[in-house]
């Protein structure tokens, strides 16, 4: 058993309301780069490329939206355990988990890459991709093909040093990211100084250059520092994929993953309905979804950390810590999020105009949908926090039937059903009824589910037990040397 890595961070000790908003805000000002990252390239594309172009990247961008959910889920699942064995003091089976995590999921993501460039065609057609923007959207999509190596690895290893306490260098890389993407977009995208002028491909390759430049950025940071996931001599072995370990990562990864596309198809069935009201309507909610992908920041951002750590101290024996994190995560994300809820209610006709502009038809419109539905992300943040907490030891089916429950028989079913009767108001009034059953069912679940019974971690192999036996009496000896 391993101590303490020196660059390991331990969430086990310490207040813990402290150490939980100080390891979930470099989350936090990830989240908010990568969202302005997209803002600010969908910008770009808009402004020098036209609408048929940002129409292009968001086709293509949803494609990897998709692909990158289930790469969550194996990541968030590669972190818990590593955050138990880190809570466990067993740095080597934490390295064990980040060598069967990459050495399984690189060449799947080559792969990935490989088959969407000559498969990029038949994806777009499968999501009706209007043919006067099919070029743009292949051009787009089969260069981003090529990144996706990078992307799924990149995304992985930030997952795995979060796992091990380390939230800064993860934020490090994001911002290196970040600032190339950006930067890069209107360089190859209307070829600026010596580089090539590629239109909408130049968008994608600006993509490509900063996650590869950021993954082998991150690689030589990891071995400069010796951070404690690095890999050495006979540890590169891990690479070759432990059995017992991949198959938890799969069993535990695959419902997270699912999480994410029953949310995201969810998001697509009631913009569907939205369509129906016309233009103005779809225009105003998706200002307003705009606005709400900033406002569940703090609740996903306090989810994760309070993941994180509530898995070092599962793996640490500390359950007596376990519950304070879940209530002080709940404390935290209701008052972050509420302070945003009510700026948002106070400022929400200069917020939504700097979309729409201050005479938009939409406007108005948008300002309802905050009024009825905005507040919604109070219930969604407590949920969000117990899910984050009982993935720590493993439960994962149970998150994926709540959301799945709410999303669909309940946010659907209520928006169909009351149509009749509220109106358009049936949609906005989905989003807090559907909040309040998942946070019901989270907290049923958190208190009566049984799931800290569960296992995260495989059992020893006979060959480790007997290992382990042996250690035990070789120590027992030489604490005793007349036995």
């Amino acid at each position: 058993m391993a101590s303490r890595p020196q660059h390991g961070r331990d969430l086990t000790q310490g207040g813990i309301g402290r150490t939980l908003i100080l390891f979930a805000l470099p989350t936090l000002v990830s989240s908010i780069l990568q969202s302005l990252n997209g803002s600010i390239n969908s910008i770009w594309i808009g402004r020098f490329l036209g609408e048929n172009a940002l129409a292009s990247t968001f086709n293509a961008n949803f494609i990897m939206f998709l692909l990158m959910a289930f790469v969550f889920g194996f990541g968030m699942a590669s972190t818990v355990l590593i955050g138990q064995a880190f809570g466990a003091r067993d740095l080597d089976q934490a390295r064990k988990v980040v060598g069967t995590a990459i050495g399984s999921f690189l060449p799947v993501a080559a792969l990935i890459g490989i088959v969407g460039w000559f498969a990029a065609p038949a994806l777009l057609r499968l999501l009706a991709m209007p043919a006067d923007a099919m070029p743009l959207a292949l051009a787009y999509l089969r260069v981003i093909f090529t990144a996706m190596p990078a992307i799924l690895i990149l995304v992985m290893l930030m997952m795995a040093l979060r796992g091990a306490g380390d939230a800064m260098t993860p934020l490090y890389f994001m911002i290196l990211a970040v600032i190339l993407d950006a930067g890069l977009n209107p360089v190859f995208i209307l070829g600026l100084g010596p580089a090539p002028k590629l239109g909408i491909a130049g968008s994608a390759l600006a993509t490509v250059i900063a996650n590869y430049v950021g993954l082998i950025a991150l690689i030589a940071t990891i071995y400069w520092r010796d951070l404690p996931l690095r890999l050495r001599g006979r540890e590169l072995a891990y690479l070759k994929p432990d059995k017992a370990l991949l198959g938890v990562i799969i069993r535990k990864g695959f419902p997270m993953g699912l999480q994410m596309i029953v949310v995201s198809s969810s998001a697509l069935a009631t913009i569907g309905l939205v369509n129906r009201e016309g233009v103005d309507t779809t225009a105003a909610f998706g200002v307003a979804m705009q606005l709400w992908t900033y406002l569940q920041m703090p609740a996903m951002a306090l989810a994760a950390a309070a993941s994180a750590m509530a898995a070092q101290n599962i793996g640490a024996g500390r359950w007596d810590r376990v519950g304070s994190i879940a209530k002080t995560g709940i404390i935290q994300c209701m008052l972050i999020t509420g302070v945003f809820v009510a700026l948002l209610a106070f400022a929400d006709r200069p917020a939504l105009a700097l979309f729409l502009g201050g005479q938009s038809p939409a406007l108005p419109i948008a300002e309802h949908i905050q009024i009825l539905a905005t507040w919604s992300f109070l219930l969604f943040g407590v949920t969000m926090i117990l899910f984050g907490v009982v993935r720590a030891n493993g439960a994962v089916l149970g998150p994926l039937i709540i959301l799945a429950i709410g999303l669909y028989p309940v946010r659907l079913g209520f928006a169909l059903g009351a149509y009749h009767w509220l109106g358009a108001d049936a949609l906005w009034l989905s989003f807090p009824v559907s909040s309040f059953v998942n946070m019901s069912l989270a907290i049923a679940f958190y208190m009566h589910g049984g799931w800290k019974k569960q296992r995260m971690m495989p059992p020893p192999s006979v060959d480790e037990c007997i290992e382990e036996a042996e250690a035990s009496m070789e120590q027992t000896a030489r604490l005793n040397p007349s036995g």
